[in-house]
């Protein structure tokens, strides 16, 4: 992977991720900008409402070039807006293409219509993972907490049990909830035998949202210290490295009876095992037996890690004894994950070059944070496409809806 590790040159350090394991962290399509909630901080534009669902073609063409760009085994977040909105025909057909074509789809949805039926059709053509948004920027009536809002998560967690998906919660953070980050990592923990990945999404001035500036207490460090003090442990933040430092944080953990245990505090033996293991790509949809197959047979090749590794386990095992015997030895993964997008206003070009989380459009791979603060001019922009029956068509975004009821018609060109 060259060209990650060119584009990412300053921050390319032996514990970084990205041009080792995968070419990119993300990759991000988004289906429709339609949403049912109005967020006090929406990454949304105002004409967001407005511009009409992309085609499948162009929805699948843009999946054929993730694939082409990074790789199989990219995760692809199916985002939007929320992607629950399209046509569910559409939904899992995209799903289904972006599967068959060796890609990890992730649904990104606040949940409201993401039914238990959808789900398990979604899960049966190749869904990975399902990552709810909740929290107070969404105003959902009656709830005015995060503790409050644990109902719906709850919810969703059932609705999603058993279903051989990753669960995934996103919270957004600002001045108003950032004091409740311990109490949700307790909550988190707690149901880690259903949520897999806790990820934490600091405000950013961009979009449609109403609030701008973020309040001096919600910065990475200190919604990493809350972590922490939410899990009654020092998280070691710096170990495994995604993207570049000031954007990204993250944390493996182990559940054992309700506490928590970091994955791996030691940088070096990190680094050592993406050197040796970071080119074996799965995903929970894998085959348990791929996944010994693979793992072994590069232990074969470096028995270095039989002793090393076996160390290493032993030692975790020895430290964790009491609550594995309260737990009769059931053990939780959950990872926690601090996202700092940057304002509209003030994109950093380093941050920008070596960002892990890009979203495709028309005209290629964009960075997120580039993508929302310049939105409309890539949302609103015609495009000319081609059809299964070899036809080019063209999609107005903000064709005419009034001669347009089906949002799937669009005007034929020779």
């Amino acid at each position: 992977m060259p060209f990650t590790r060119e584009r990412m040159r300053n921050v390319f350090t032996p514990n970084q991720v990205l041009g080792r394991s995968r070419a990119i962290g993300c990759t991000a399509v988004e289906i429709t900008q339609r949403c049912n909630l109005d967020c006090t901080l929406c990454y949304l534009s105002e004409n967001s409402e407005r511009v009409k669902d992309p085609p499948l073609e162009e929805i699948c063409r843009r999946l054929d070039e993730i694939r082409a760009t990074y790789g199989a085994r990219t995760n692809v977040q199916i985002t939007g807006g929320d992607p629950t909105l399209r046509k569910h025909t559409e939904l899992i057909a995209i799903v289904e293409h972006a599967r068959r074509i060796g890609l990890y789809p992730a649904l990104f949805t606040n949940g409201i219509a993401a039914s238990r039926k959808l789900l398990s059709r979604l899960a049966a053509v190749g869904l990975s993972e399902v990552a709810f948004h909740v929290d107070t920027t969404q105003r959902r009536l009656g709830f005015s907490s995060e503790a409050d809002l644990n109902v719906i998560r709850r919810e969703y967690m059932e609705r999603a049990r058993g279903l051989g998906l990753m669960i995934i919660f996103n919270t957004t953070v600002h001045g108003g909830n950032v004091e409740e980050i311990p109490t949700l990592v307790r909550f988190f923990s707690e149901h880690s035998d259903v949520v897999g990945f806790a990820s934490f999404q600091l405000q950013a001035d961009t979009g449609r949202g109403e609030w701008a500036a973020r309040d001096i207490t919600v910065s990475p460090q200190n919604v990493r210290e809350l972590i922490n003090k939410g899990g009654g442990c020092e998280l070691p933040w710096d170990v495994v490295r995604i993207g570049h430092p000031e954007c990204h944080s993250y944390a493996p953990t182990f559940i054992v009876n309700g506490k928590v245990f970091p994955v791996i505090d030691d940088k070096d033996l990190f680094a050592k095992f993406i050197r040796d293991f970071g080119h074996l790509g799965h995903d929970r949809r894998s085959p348990k037996r791929e996944l010994l197959r693979d793992f072994g047979g590069v232990v074969t090749r470096k028995p270095y890690w039989l002793w090393r590794g076996g160390g290493f386990a032993l030692g975790h095992l020895w430290q964790a004894r009491h609550e594995l015997f309260a737990a009769r030895g059931r053990v939780n993964k959950l990872s926690f994950f601090v996202h700092n997008f940057m304002d509209a206003g003030s994109l950093s070009a380093e941050r920008l070059e070596a960002c892990s989380f890009m979203i495709m459009t028309a005209d290629g791979p964009v960075s997120m944070c580039e993508h929302n603060a310049r939105r409309d001019e890539y949302i609103l922009k015609p495009i000319r496409f081609r059809r299964s029956d070899g036809s080019m068509v063209d999609y107005v975004p903000l064709a005419d809806r009034r001669n347009d009821r089906s949002q799937a018609s669009f005007g034929r060109t020779p």
